[in-house]
């Protein structure tokens, strides 16, 4: 029993020291690490664009995140000789049409970068998506689990990957029904409303599923992405629109290692850092690294809205701000003078705050002043567009 307590007592005191010494790690990386090609994308043999996105790791010390591959000549080429060139599109994307690619042959993507570096991804099959069953969601005690359904008839996939976009519809604290034009407070045109607006995101983690270990395959309720319950995205209706990627067993092991890699790290219990061997090498340079993996394949999407009337009542929008509402008179009484705070606080342009409605204090019916509230609070386009999504319903 003394012996137990020795070990409990040394574990509680290695926790103490672990938890209460924590010093700032900066870690050393080697330069040759950085500006490395990465390459995303498929070859789409369905009804739809091709689109290869390429860019370049950055170094942890800079402060972009972006550094997209630009003037790149970027093709699809056939194991029997057929070559399709992808169209250049800026920041590092690269598109085609429906290309209309034969099933039976294999397909491959050269790069040619400005550099003069060359690189080639290995020759693949086509591998047929299966369509998307149903995209569904479940209400838990935090907010929206959204998940999708699928299954292959011909047990010929087992593995796959999804990714998704996501489009909302918000709108700010307060509704502004009038604006300053610089020199007196006028009623807000219809058309520049700023009070409804919609905001978009895509998915930023891998989505795996596989039916290896399962007789049929199958995939239900494969979970997407969750949305909590307090959740601008969900305030007026949601809406998502998930796209469906059929995998070969090298490929599902090379998202696998890279969702290891870039999501699963930072405590002792996570996966090790380890190599990302995809499917494509520089041929200028063997020993240059290259990360992605160019898959053939169509792609399969399915969209889903949402609507907030479906949702439980009691989840309440947290606003990202702190709001307040206040009343500008023309005159208030300030040490027997007369403040008029719609001209020092609403009239000029730069100064923040949006009038919003009129302020009368009956029984008179004449307005004597205007409510307010800043911009921040007032204005939707901060974190949106007014513009309605051409698939929005």
């Amino acid at each position: 029993m003394k012996m137990m307590k020795n070990i409990g007592f040394l574990i509680c005191t290695v926790l103490i020291g672990v938890m209460g010494c924590k010093v700032p790690y900066t870690p050393k990386v080697s330069a040759v690490n950085s500006n490395i090609l990465v390459v995303e994308g498929v070859i789409n043999t369905g009804g739809d664009s091709t689109i290869i996105k390429l860019s370049r790791t950055v170094d942890l010390t800079t402060a972009s995140s972006m550094n997209p591959e630009a003037n790149a000549v970027v093709t699809v080429e056939s194991n029997q000789g057929a070559v399709y060139t992808l169209n250049d599109l800026g920041n590092g994307n690269y598109s085609a049409g429906v290309l209309n690619l034969d099933n039976t042959q294999q397909y491959h993507l050269r790069i040619k970068t400005q550099d003069g570096a060359q690189y080639l991804s290995a020759f693949e099959a086509v591998k047929n998506t299966p369509p998307i069953d149903s995209i569904g969601f479940t209400i838990q005690a935090n907010g929206l689990q959204i998940y999708a359904n699928t299954h292959d008839p011909n047990n010929a996939t087992r593995y796959y990957r999804w990714s998704y976009a996501e489009t909302w519809q918000f709108h700010a604290k307060y509704e502004s029904y009038y604006v300053s034009d610089g020199t007196k407070i006028v009623a807000r045109d219809p058309a520049k409303q700023v009070y409804t607006c919609f905001s978009n995101s895509t998915s930023s983690t891998i989505v795996l599923g596989s039916s290896a270990a399962l007789k049929q395959d199958v995939i239900y309720q494969q979970p997407l992405t969750q949305v909590v319950s307090t959740s601008e995205k969900i305030e007026k209706k949601y809406s998502i629109l998930v796209k469906q990627y059929a995998l070969t067993k090298d490929e599902f092991d090379f998202w696998t290692n890279l969702k290891k890699n870039t999501e699963q790290l930072g405590s002792i219990f996570d996966p090790q850092p380890s190599n990302i061997n995809g499917n494509i090498q520089c041929t200028t340079n063997a020993k240059t690294p290259v990360i992605g993996w160019v898959a053939v394949t169509n792609v399969q999407e399915k969209r889903v809205f949402i609507n907030n009337s479906s949702l439980p009542s009691a989840w309440v929008t947290a606003y990202p701000y702190d709001c307040t509402l206040d009343t500008n008179l023309f005159c208030k009484p300030v040490q027997g003078q007369c403040l008029n705070e719609v001209e020092q606080n609403l009239i000029p342009l730069n100064a923040g705050i949006i009038p919003l409605n009129t302020v009368i204090i009956a029984p008179s019916p004449a307005v004597v002043g205007y409510t307010g509230s800043s911009i921040e609070c007032s204005d939707c386009t901060l974190r949106g567009t007014t513009v309605q999504p051409a698939f929005w319903r």
